[in-house]
């Protein structure tokens, strides 16, 4: 992976797209030395979010099937004030 000051970023931030878009780059952005951002090819992004979703489908699965106690929906909203 490619750090770049995020002064630079600023400057050629269509190039940089190009490269993360076109080439598959993956490009960390600082600044002052601290990391602050990263320009990642979409399919990268879209590969975290479904393994996110799987992650919450099986925890999501796990809760139900660990028989706890379910409270009526209209408690739940009257504690929201809804």
């Amino acid at each position: 992976m490619t750090t770049i000051p995020i002064t630079e970023a600023r400057e050629h931030l269509a190039d940089l797209g190009n490269r993360v878009a076109l080439r598959g780059e993956r490009l960390v952005v600082e600044r002052r030395g601290k990391t602050l951002f990263a320009l990642v090819p979409v399919e990268d992004v879209e590969l975290l979010e479904r393994l996110e979703d799987e992650t919450d489908i099986r925890l999501a699965r796990r809760a139900m099937k660990g028989g706890g106690s379910n409270i009526p929906w209209e408690k739940v909203k009257k504690d929201l004030g809804l």
